[in-house]
């Protein structure tokens, strides 16, 4: 499930790429197949990086790549192993909200960016989460689990005040949405609700499948229903 749309970018061969808070490697995957970049994945748990080193090894066994080169870090967001200004672009989906000392998390991924270069934040939207949060304790409460529900204006003013000024937007996911409330409506730990199991298996299919019929009802659904908002923001050069 990719959250980012490179095709805003304009991503150029020899971009250094990081995706902080990787996870199982989606969208560091997902950049490994641009022209001849450099790929860095980071992320604290060895297993997330464990499955992501096996997908970023599939796509090289399958030649499903752009020729450049990928590795994966253990790294903390809130303290980086990387240099100023290093990173011609840098990824952070659906991480901050995990994060108790978010703000220090904003100042590293902005400090190892290349000035008037691109950053791209996602977290959950505020309506949809909140309504999991009404729904469900054990939702947010879950160990690894969301800390807080950013406003899109709160998070976005603090991004700009850390030196990056937000230039584009949008919202995704809204199909996963309606999942999500009756996942916590049910419990979100249960494996035995039929109607949940039958919509994860529909999400699935999307996502592998991906038909342009469920493309179309995601893009036209996503505006009201998007569950997450993503934000493209370009380093300010120093004055």
């Amino acid at each position: 499930m990719i959250t980012v749309d490179f095709d805003r970018l304009a991503i150029k061969p020899g971009f250094k790429i990081l995706d902080i808070g990787c996870g199982s490697g989606r969208h560091t995957c997902a950049a490994y197949r641009l022209p001849n970049v450099i790929t860095v994945g980071a992320d604290l748990k060895y297993d997330d990086l464990t499955e992501a080193a096996e997908r970023l090894k599939l796509h090289d066994r399958l030649g499903e790549h752009g020729g450049g080169v990928w590795s994966l870090a253990a790294a903390d967001v809130t303290g980086l192993p990387f240099q100023d200004d290093y990173f011609d672009l840098v990824i952070c989906s659906e991480v901050l909200e995990h994060i108790d000392n978010y703000l220090q998390a904003i100042h590293e991924i902005i400090r190892v960016l290349k000035p008037d270069r691109n950053l791209v934040v996602s977290v959950p939207r505020y309506w949809p989460e909140r309504i999991c949060w009404m729904l469900s304790t054990d939702y947010h409460a879950a160990e690894g689990g969301h800390l807080r529900i950013f406003k899109q204006s709160q998070l976005v003013t603090e991004l700009q005040n850390a030196g990056v000024k937000q230039w584009d937007r949008h919202y995704a996911h809204s199909l996963h949405t309606p999942f999500w409330w009756l996942k916590c409506l049910v419990g979100p730990d249960r494996k035995d609700c039929l109607p949940v199991n039958l919509y994860h298996r529909f999400l699935t299919w999307d996502i592998m499948k991906q038909p342009p019929s469920t493309r179309l009802l995601d893009n036209l659904l996503n505006p009201v229903l998007g569950k997450s908002i993503v934000l493209y923001l370009r380093k300010q050069k120093s004055s």
